[in-house]
């Protein structure tokens, strides 16, 4: 199993940019897919991207992609996910997400997450 804890959060004014962190702990870190979900206030959380330990290949909502980017380092066992030319809707927790087969959007087939860190972006 694996534990991951976010970090980087932040207030950024629109345009500007944040780079988040998921620390993950376990020692089989490489073996699985991690990926950001995010939440506002009374909505649905939703995917923002995924990365995959197989391949490396990535996946992002329409929403972000183009402005995101998620990478990992397997050596420090942290995934990423540079956020640019950010928007006020992009305001929400993100969450960081691990799993050993999932992929995309929905968050029911993700297995470990992260208590999340808050993203605020002003107008």
């Amino acid at each position: 199993q694996v534990q991951p804890v976010e970090s980087g959060g932040g207030l950024v004014q629109a345009g500007g940019s944040l780079r988040l962190s998921c620390a993950a702990s376990g020692r089989t870190f490489s073996r699985y897919n991690m990926g950001w979900f995010r939440q506002a206030p009374g909505k649905e959380r939703e995917f923002v991207a995924t990365i995959t330990w197989s391949s490396g290949s990535t996946y992002y909502a329409g929403s972000v992609k183009g402005r995101f980017s998620i990478s990992r380092d397997n050596a420090k066992n942290t995934v990423y996910l540079q956020m640019n030319s950010l928007k006020p809707e992009d305001t929400a927790v993100y969450y960081c997400a691990a799993d050993s087969a999932a992929i995309g959007s929905n968050w029911g087939s993700w297995s470990y997450w992260g208590q999340g860190t808050q993203v605020t972006v002003s107008s």
